[in-house]
């Protein structure tokens, strides 16, 4: 897949966050190496934390780790997990308000071989193992606490529309429960392309009744 020179403008962020966490399904994440090279994927999973949520870091106050997250949207908000693994996410809506998008899932289209050495698998690992999950989308992709705070149209790390026809993803889009979570499981914040291999947690059942269709405009 052709990745697209544009990058995705600092308004696309600042609409309210579950918005934006339906938007970035079909749109692409892609890290630039220092030789030049280019890694990177289609997003197909993604979960939105609101500032009135729980499970949101920034539920109770401005700290040291979430601090990113006060600041302007269209920055990348990347925090250690357990103390194992870096997680992605991007700072969204007004700024002092502490939300963010948690980019789950990725389906790699570039870089394949320098996406599977980082993950040390073989460059014909199903995607779902290279890039289904947050800590495995970081670990792909080479990001680390050094892109926190980072602007989304960096060179290092960037998020660009996708090349693909207007609407293909987004036409498919479900929303399901969160997943990973301790608190506030309940709320319908986790969207997923059900059509792509790459997401992470179980297959979705489009018939059952704990995903529901959702829309670009949220």
């Amino acid at each position: 897949m052709a990745v697209s020179t544009n990058v995705l403008p600092e308004s696309f962020f600042t609409a309210p966050t579950l918005s934006v966490a339906q938007q970035l399904i079909g749109c692409m994440l892609i890290a630039t190496a220092a030789d030049g090279s280019l890694s990177g994927g289609v997003i197909v999973e993604t979960e939105a934390y609101p500032h009135d949520d729980p499970a949101n870091h920034a539920y109770n106050g401005q700290t040291e780790r979430n601090r990113t997250m006060f600041g302007p949207a269209g920055r990348f908000y990347v925090y250690r997990s357990y103390g194992l693994h870096w997680c992605c996410n991007v700072v969204t809506g007004p700024e002092g308000t502490g939300e963010a998008v948690l980019i789950r899932a990725v389906e790699p289209t570039v870089g394949l071989n320098a996406i599977a050495a980082r993950r040390a698998k073989p460059a014909t690992t199903h995607v779902r193992d290279l890039c289904g999950g947050p800590g495995r989308v970081s670990q792909a992709l080479g990001i680390t606490r050094a892109h926190d705070g980072m602007q989304c149209d960096a060179t290092a790390l960037s998020l660009r529309p996708a090349d693909a026809l207007p609407g293909s993803a987004q036409s498919r889009i479900v929303a399901t429960h969160r997943i990973g979570i301790s608190k506030a499981q309940h709320r319908w914040y986790r969207f997923v392309d059900p059509q792509s291999p790459a997401y992470s947690g179980r297959r979705i059942n489009i018939g059952i009744a704990d995903v529901r269709s959702t829309t670009r405009s949220g």
